[in-house]
């Protein structure tokens, strides 16, 4: 069994999962209600957090499964990229425990993780395949010949598609995390009410900046009042530019490349607008559980399945990382 935790930001996340992709449990305890407040993450706050949760996060996970530590052949840990006090919390926790008992441990690559979210079972995909993630930080196309690397073929040049939610979220005067929020309000408006724009900076790539700084603009021209009435128009609007742009570079990268699977990752997934889009592209897609989009340890211990382990006790020394490598 693959023990794996995950502390790359707000979220205190371990799982266990088979060899074969079987997840055989994956327990995440969000910090949302704590960060709400600041309307962000505020990473001191969630490395503490982290430090008071890992070990009873752990401890559920493994029960869960079935399992005690005794069953635990090799332990992963996301070492980057992310917030460092918080990744220095869970790759600790995950040196201390496979030193202990002298197992191997896999550092994994947090992206990685979102890219292969999909290979996990019951229906994983097998590539060659492209991976549109989207999240927080990241937003990038990338083609998977070989589980064990991806090859970025377009990356946002600015904001990160889940950041253009929460600050437009933050803009329309909605809670924190934004993405959901928008997603519900978005439900209600009309998506065609506003005109925003679908930058456009090269082939594959994205960016959002134009996009959140047009949603700032519109907001002040109509005023406050105005803004309350036309809250979920604009939420609409802002949303469908967002999935466009997303979109656009997906069926671009999809010609280009040719490539008959597609998989989608990272907190943007879970959006209701974008799921719907990649179902109407006509071809074979993997939308992972909602689960499994968000920040997950499941993800990091499918990764771990296709990175080499590091023998005890090579890894006592290894540091967390956090930016891409």
């Amino acid at each position: 069994m693959i023990l794996a935790i995950e502390t790359s930001c707000d979220d205190t996340c371990a799982a266990v999962v088979h060899p074969d992709g079987e997840v055989r449990s994956n327990v995440i305890a969000s910090q949302g209600l704590l960060h709400e407040r600041y309307g962000g993450v505020v990473p001191e706050l969630a490395a503490r957090r982290h430090l008071e949760l890992v070990d009873a996060v752990t401890a559920d996970a493994l029960e869960r499964a079935g399992i005690g530590l005794d069953d635990v052949r090799t332990v992963a840990a996301t070492r980057g990229p992310g917030l460092i006090g918080a990744l220095l919390v869970g790759l600790s926790s995950a040196k201390a425990l496979a030193a202990a008992r002298g197992l191997p441990l896999v550092p994994v690559d947090h992206l990685h993780g979102h890219v292969v979210a999909s290979t996990l079972r019951p229906d994983p995909i097998e590539p060659p395949y492209l991976c549109l993630v989207a999240s927080g930080g990241h937003t990038f196309v990338a083609r998977v010949d070989d589980p064990s690397s991806y090859e970025r073929l377009g990356s946002t040049v600015d904001d990160a598609a889940g950041e253009a939610f929460d600050k437009g979220a933050r803009i329309l005067g909605l809670g924190y995390p934004g993405g959901p929020e928008i997603d519900r309000l978005a439900r209600a408006g009309d998506p065609r009410a506003f005109a925003f724009p679908r930058a456009a900076p090269g082939e594959l790539d994205f960016s959002f900046s134009g996009l959140k700084t047009s949603l700032l603009y519109r907001v002040r021209e109509l005023g406050e009042e105005e803004t309350a009435r036309r809250r979920a128009d604009l939420a609409a609007s802002y949303q469908r530019a967002i999935v466009d742009a997303l979109m656009a570079r997906v069926e671009s990268a999809l010609d280009r490349e040719r490539v008959e699977r597609l998989a989608i990752g990272g907190g943007v997934a879970a959006n209701s607008e974008l799921r719907s889009a990649v179902e109407r592209l006509g071809m074979r897609v993997w939308t992972p559980p909602l689960a499994l989009c968000t920040d997950n340890a499941a993800m990091i211990a499918a990764a771990a399945r296709f990175t080499e382990p590091l023998p005890y006790p090579e890894y006592l020394g290894l540091d967390a990382m956090a930016r891409a490598a």
